[in-house]
């Protein structure tokens, strides 16, 4: 609604203007942290499952640290048990379903 009147007027008011100003740094900071937990929180989960230090993730707050987390985790060994093949009662592999 205050943007509207504000692109409306010829000459802004200068009161409105600080106003806006000062609500638009009020909500940054929030968004930038909604931000940053949407990015680091999976980076999170896939350093863990890929037998790194989960703290790589914040690697993402620096600057370009994204390019380098994504090539540290491509281009490294991974420290991952591999699962053992499954075992099935009946015979390896299990009759497909009689429909």
């Amino acid at each position: 609604m205050h943007l509207m009147i504000l692109l409306a007027q010829a000459q802004p008011d200068q009161a409105m203007v600080q106003q806006m100003v000062v609500a638009m740094m009020a909500i940054l900071p929030i968004i930038i942290l909604i931000s940053l937990a949407v990015i680091i929180v999976p980076f999170w989960f896939v350093c863990k499952k890929a037998g790194f230090s989960p703290w790589l993730s914040l690697l993402v707050i620096v600057p370009f640290g994204f390019l380098i987390l994504l090539y540290i985790l491509a281009f490294a060994e991974w420290k991952v048990v591999p699962a053992p093949p499954p075992t099935y009662p009946g015979g390896y592999p299990p009759p497909p379903p009689v429909a």
